[in-house]
């Protein structure tokens, strides 16, 4: 082979060397496994949430119901079965993962809230879906998607946690 020749063969080979390491170390800089896990199980727990829009709330449902549910056996359901075992009851719930500040929330995070019934405790628990929403079931609308915005949520407002 000419030196000319094996000139141009090492400059391709070491080109696409350092294309393939460029395109690896880059692709390694931006995919987060972790992080795009919680991304795909949030999704896939909020999917399965909102195929029981508009199913019915009463306080006290029995865990693994669907036919009703307060906040905390919906959460707890939701969650569950993807493999995030949560408490019954919201204010234990509250206890679980790391808390997370309101201006960092993430899908898939709950979110607390005291209530008219429990004072300054907790009495509330929703998921954050993204977008300055939450998906949760309470009184008359059952399962339902409400801004985290409106005035009632966001004046009862106590914190986060991630547990995904």
């Amino acid at each position: 082979m000419s030196m000319r020749i094996k000139s141009n063969v090492v400059r391709k080979v070491v080109t696409l060397g350092l294309v393939a390491a460029i395109g690896f170390a880059g692709t390694a800089a931006v995919h987060t496994p972790k992080a795009s896990a919680a991304t795909t199980k949030a999704d896939k727990i909020i999917t399965l949430g909102k195929k029981y829009l508009g199913v019915k709330y009463r306080f006290g449902a029995p865990s693994g119901a669907t036919s009703v549910f307060d906040c905390s056996s919906f959460t707890q359901y939701i969650f569950g079965k993807y493999g995030v075992k949560l408490p019954r009851v919201s204010s234990s719930q509250a206890s679980k993962g790391k808390k997370v500040a309101k201006a960092n929330l993430k899908k898939g995070d709950l979110v607390f809230f005291k209530t008219s019934r429990t004072g300054s405790k907790i009495g509330h628990v929703a998921v954050y879906i993204g977008s300055n929403k939450i998906l949760h079931t309470y009184g008359k609308p059952g399962v339902t998607i409400t801004s985290l915005s409106s005035s009632y949520w966001k004046s009862h407002y106590v914190t986060a946690r991630r547990v995904l």
